[in-house]
């Protein structure tokens, strides 16, 4: 009864009411697009990047990450992952060049100057990865059908229907930012994530019945699965929200005849401040060997390039932990700032007890989220590489994707963020929150994923 007057609740918010239909709308478009296939692609054509997808783990990947756009040759098969690959970029520029530093000072004008580098860079990423697609698609469709040829025009004016594409589902996520519910880019991942559960849930389904191939276990291995599932979930969600709390202590004032302050309060430091941006981080790091090779390469690779796309190799999953790992490091220490807070304290006449303010304070604080940033980190690291395990121990390729990694993280990530936002709509208009206890906490990082 109380989700039936929830939702409800919610209804009644004409404002949130909104945002949720064009959400929905918005959304919708993107899945419509996901199936408008590039001009010139034949059923047989898809039937051979079909073939190729199962077999390769990293192509697999990368349609997931598409909702299934990427295995459909549609105009959207590039999906968002060039966007985000452009504001790694940006970011990483803003630690090493003073001139885009001096952008990220000067509030909107900067944020909008960078925001148009990220998209003029997105567009670059798109016009080498574009071609690159497409000789991959024309490679395999000669490997299955032998008559496929793309000339030079062709894959010129495809590349751009791509570039558009991708652009285009860019705007898609603004338009969730600014109209909808949560972040437009998270939401767009999330929902292409979520359209591949029901038939890799499916899939593994059928595959553990009586009779049919790899039916090791029966359905009670596949019962044991969901326990498991359901167990690394609930790990994630404690990732997500883990804090430690720091007790700060605020002298009192007196200002005319009124005492001000002189209560104790607390800053909650995440154990994992970073939130999912390492995993995506590494992520794209770990897409340039594929991507440089123009997403070719035949079974009989060797090397570098084998190493490094196969996502169930020691090495791959390997350098991704480490990835993982410095990426926690970096992204949390340009998004928790010990000396600005330890400032900010000081501007309010608060302490942290036993602490001197300023120096000392900055310090403590920095070595408090040294501490807990290392096993939130490692955590982390665990959690990305578990679908690897997973695909080890006989769990389907499709499956295995959601018992960690990637796409967990993000799921779980964004899922809070949504209901955290719905819930701050309801309590600010004097109605319940979702929960009846406590409040829903989501990444408090700033990410833009």
């Amino acid at each position: 009864m109380r989700f039936i007057q929830t939702i409800r609740n919610i209804w009644t918010i004409d404002e949130l009411r909104k945002r949720i239909l064009v959400t929905l709308l918005l959304v919708l478009v993107y899945r419509l697009g996901c199936y408008v296939v590039l001009p010139g692609i034949s059923p047989e054509d898809l039937d051979a990047l079909s073939k190729f997808t199962n077999k390769s783990g990293l192509m697999q990947l990368l349609d997931m990450f598409s909702g299934g756009a990427f295995s459909q040759a549609s105009i959207f098969a590039l999906g968002i992952m060039p966007y985000i690959t452009a504001s790694i970029v940006i970011q990483l520029l803003g630690m090493v060049l003073p001139s885009f530093q001096k952008m990220q000072r000067e509030g909107e004008s900067g944020r909008q100057k960078l925001s148009q580098y990220t998209r003029y860079l997105t567009v670059l990423i798109l016009l080498l990865q574009g071609p690159a697609y497409l000789v991959n698609l024309q490679v395999q469709v000669s490997a299955a059908t032998g008559s496929a040829h793309m000339g030079f025009w062709t894959i010129a004016y495809l590349t751009v229907i791509l570039a558009a594409g991708s652009m285009f589902i860019m705007w898609l996520g603004e338009r969730i930012t600014d109209r909808g519910i949560g972040n437009g880019i998270s939401f767009i991942i999330l929902v292409g994530i979520i359209a591949r559960l029901p038939g890799a849930l499916f899939y593994e389904f059928t595959s553990r019945l009586p009779g049919s191939t790899g039916s090791q276990g029966g359905l009670i291995m596949f019962v044991v699965e969901i326990i498991l599932l359901f167990a690394v979930t609930v790990g994630a969600v404690l990732l997500v929200q883990g804090t430690r709390k720091v007790p700060v202590q605020y002298a009192k004032r007196i200002v005319g005849n009124r005492q001000y302050g002189g209560a104790r309060q607390y800053i909650p430091l995440k154990v994992n401040a970073a939130g999912v941006m390492p995993i995506i981080f590494a992520q794209a790091i770990m897409f340039i060997p594929i991507t440089l090779a123009g997403f070719g390469g035949s079974e009989g690779s060797s090397g570098f390039y084998a190493a490094f796309s196969d996502i169930n190799g020691f090495w791959y999953n390997l350098v991704y932990f480490i990835l993982i790992v410095a990426f926690t490091y970096f992204y949390t220490a340009i998004t928790v700032r010990p000396t600005q807070m330890a400032e900010d304290m000081k501007r309010n006449n608060g302490f942290i007890p036993g602490v001197k303010p300023g120096k000392k304070t900055a310090e403590y604080l920095d070595s408090i989220m040294s501490r807990i940033t290392l096993p939130g980190s490692l955590f982390l690291g665990v959690v990305a590489i578990l679908p690897a395990f997973a695909r080890f121990f006989g769990i389907s390729q499709n499956f295995a994707q959601f018992f960690g990694g990637t796409s967990l993280l993000i799921l779980v990530g964004v899922v809070l963020d949504t209901l955290q936002q719905i819930e701050s709509h309801l309590m600010m208009h004097h109605y319940d929150g979702l929960m009846k206890e406590g409040k829903i906490k989501g990444r408090t990082t700033g990410a833009g994923y």
